[in-house]
């Protein structure tokens, strides 16, 4: 393999495991933050005692998070050096701005509220691991911002070769970039609740702090409910911006190789990509394409044959990680409206508690597809429309990227391993008395 394959390989790997920590912070967060105010307003000890155990997980989550997101920076400078010469103007003052305002601020209240239980008063230390919540998702944003210019690029001139900044409201204000922060807060805070959902049933199975677990059960729930409605909100918006601005992805998603009003979305669908056609396609839904893609039954879908084969994504990959994202969506409202109603009683349904907890990697996946079908659909290109990913790459020997990757392997491994570890432990470990 050569360069650009091995360094496309190396990020890619260095960013899906990344993200396996992002989104459960950014909920988790949330969730303990809302547990511990439920304590302050209530004097109610059990909801100290879930502020501490779950903020017990947020913290592990969170240590392994900054590790595994400090590699990926450096990665722009060894891997990318062309790509961050070419955007390094519009790329720096978002990642100063979140390294300095919102990484900082989260880093240093994680302290505070570690270490400032019985210290502080029950408002002050509430605050806390609010600023903590509040921080986190803040240092999200600034990097969705980031990526939001790589899908669509706005506020930025040309000059000398390069894209620099010229509007940066323009730039901070991108309907992608906010259209994508919120499907991937959405995702997030969805994950979190079946995160919680999965180890309370986990106890609740075993009939261990039934009470607390119960308790526990419902933030899950109603998180797990209200986002994974929300998430799908999102995406349909999201899709609405991905006709507008990303045609050749669209088109990809759905296979579409031809250029058609009122184009079907077929429930059946096979794609054969080194033929450009579709090996099988049945079940169609007249116009459902069309409508999602543009809110009107009767849009023309542009297909990838208009496009010029340099030009179009990978579309297998895209196609079926589309796929496996809508399917979980719809699993993930399914599971939570159960646990919603019957709510009280949930020892009484073992298979769904072992259901719940099988389910805690399903929004994982469900996220690192939506994140293949953001990064893969947008291919041949690294800044879309003006910059391929090809030309972006560092002028580096492909064998320095080979040892580099296999270190990246061996010590995210090792990482996960860690996470899973201490994750697994103290989850089942259960609350302290």
């Amino acid at each position: 393999m050569d360069t650009l394959m091995l360094s496309r390989l190396q990020f890619a790997a260095a960013t899906f495991f990344h993200f396996i920590f992002v989104p459960l912070t950014l909920g988790l967060s949330i969730i303990v933050a809302l547990m511990e105010t439920k304590y302050v307003r209530s004097g109610d000890e059990t909801y100290k005692r879930m502020a501490k155990f779950w903020g017990k997980l947020f913290l592990i989550n969170f240590a392994l998070g900054i590790v595994t997101g400090i590699t990926l920076e450096f990665q722009f400078g060894t891997n990318w050096s062309r790509y961050s010469a070419y955007v390094g103007d519009i790329f720096g003052p978002l990642l100063a701005i979140e390294a300095t305002v919102a990484f900082f601020l989260e880093s240093t209240m994680v302290g505070v509220w570690v270490f400032g239980w019985e210290k502080l008063s029950k408002r002050m230390h509430a605050t806390a691991i609010w600023l903590v919540a509040i921080a986190g998702n803040l240092s999200a944003l600034w990097i969705i911002i980031a990526n939001g210019f790589m899908q669509n690029p706005l506020g930025y001139v040309m000059r000398n070769g390069r894209a620099e900044l010229d509007d940066f409201w323009a730039l901070i204000t991108n309907p992608y970039a906010l259209g994508e922060f919120a499907h991937v807060l959405t995702a997030a805070f969805m994950l979190s609740g079946f995160f919680v959902m999965g180890v309370s049933a986990w106890h609740l199975l075993r009939k261990n702090e039934v009470d607390f677990f119960t308790r526990s059960f419902k933030y899950g729930a109603v998180f797990g409910l209200i986002f994974s409605v929300a998430v799908a909100l999102a995406g349909h918006a999201q899709g609405n911006l991905v006709a507008k601005v990303q045609p050749a992805k669209l088109a990809a998603l759905e296979a579409q190789w031809k250029t058609e009003k009122r184009a079907p979305i077929h429930l059946l669908l096979i794609p054969d990509e080194a033929n450009q056609k579709n090996s099988v396609e049945a079940l169609p839904i007249p116009g459902g394409l069309s409508f999602i893609a543009y809110n009107d039954f009767n849009a023309e879908v542009k297909g990838l044959l208009d496009f010029k084969p340099e030009d179009r994504p990978p579309v297998t990959i895209t196609f079926w990680a589309f796929r496996i994202m809508v399917a979980l969506g719809v699993l993930f409202p399914v599971l939570a409206i159960f646990g919603w109603w019957k709510l009280g009683k949930l020892t009484e349904y073992p298979l769904y508690l072992k259901a719940m907890i099988c389910a805690i990697p399903l929004p994982y996946i469900a996220i690192d597809c939506g994140w293949a079908v953001a990064e893969v659909g947008r291919q041949p290109w690294i800044v879309y429309g003006l910059m391929r990913t090809k030309d972006a790459v560092s002028p580096i020997d492909p064998s320095q990227v080979v040892a580099s990757l296999a270190a990246f392997v061996v010590v995210y491994t090792f990482l996960g391993a860690i996470d899973i570890y201490l994750l697994a432990k103290y989850a089942k470990k259960g609350p302290v008395h």
